[in-house]
């Protein structure tokens, strides 16, 4: 009836949906069959005078309001734990790349292993997905993991799984994106760790060394360069810290999104302290580029 559970939140989410529907189906069923009784008990009959009933009973209104009560607040605070549960990865997380466009998925590995619509992941390690769309919105979704997200044009997204069976498995989107969109499908394969770690030596350049060599093209080593009389601010130092932003009364944390606004709408938000002459590259630069300069920006931010 469901697909076969192959995360490690996979039970705990059927769990949670056979208890909404058994809860569904028992109050359906009482309420159906206390309709019936009752129209049938105290229908009108010619000749017959109105029985005398009780208009107050305070038990039985606490019982109808109470138990549904508690019933409802085991979901919601069910839900909730789950909710924080799939949405905040493992700190140890391995972080992988998806690209979604019409209509094919593109992964990066963090090693430079590139993929379309396969994504191929260990067992019993934790993987965070960085999803993003080049043109409309997608969605990834994979039902034998039970985790859904969709990727956004204009924005990073993130999710997260753990793989508890090797075997293959239906890689869909699930948000109508286009007219192929139910060619828009592919697989993702759980191997055992030890097999994964051979598949992944037979990689490409790595992620970073790919965004370096994307840095050093785009000439931005020209205007980011560290010293005091820069045009623009040091992108190594900064990154991953709250700064100052012209306009706004907040500090903002550099992270990979405010990197892409940057680069997409370099106006929008210029650093406190620099004059705003940093060109758009809008149309020049994909998300998968944008991904391989956040790499390598991150990359280095953790070295210094």
């Amino acid at each position: 009836m469901l697909p076969e559970q192959a995360s490690t939140v996979a039970a705990d989410i059927d769990n949670l949906y056979f208890y909404l529907i058994a809860f569904s189906v028992v109050a359906t069923a009482l309420i159906v069959a206390l309709i019936i009784a009752f129209a049938i008990r105290y229908r009108r009959r010619e000749g017959a005078e109105p029985a005398h009933r009780d208009r107050e009973n305070w038990k039985l209104e606490a019982t109808w309001i109470v138990v549904p009560f508690i019933l409802i607040i085991i979901a919601f605070a069910w839900g909730a734990n789950l909710f924080v549960e799939v949405s905040v990865a493992p700190d140890d997380a391995e972080e992988i790349h998806v690209v979604g466009k019409q209509w094919m998925w593109h992964v990066r590995h963090p090693n430079g292993r590139r993929e379309i619509n396969e994504l191929h992941v260990p067992t019993d390690r934790p993987i965070r997905l960085t999803l993003s769309s080049e043109d409309v919105v997608h969605s990834f979704y994979v039902p034998a993991f039970r985790v859904k997200q969709d990727a956004v044009p204009g924005r990073f997204t993130s999710m997260w799984f753990e793989a508890t069976e090797p075997g293959e498995y239906h890689l869909f989107c699930a948000e109508y994106c286009g007219t192929d969109h139910s060619r828009m499908i592919g697989r993702v394969v759980a191997l055992a760790p030890s097999e994964y770690e051979r598949w992944v030596e037979a990689a490409d350049d790595p992620l970073v060394s790919a965004g370096e060599e994307l840095f050093h093209d785009m000439r931005c080593a020209d205007c980011h360069t560290g010293e005091p009389d820069a045009t623009g601010p040091d992108l190594f130092s900064r990154y991953g810290t709250a700064v100052a932003v012209e306009g706004e009364d907040e500090l903002v944390r550099f992270d990979r999104e405010h990197l892409r606004r940057a680069l997409l709408d370099p106006g929008a938000r210029v650093a406190e302290g620099y004059p705003a002459v940093m060109p758009t590259f809008r149309g020049r630069l994909s998300d998968r580029e944008i991904l391989k300069l956040a790499a390598f920006v991150e990359a280095r931010a953790e070295d210094e």
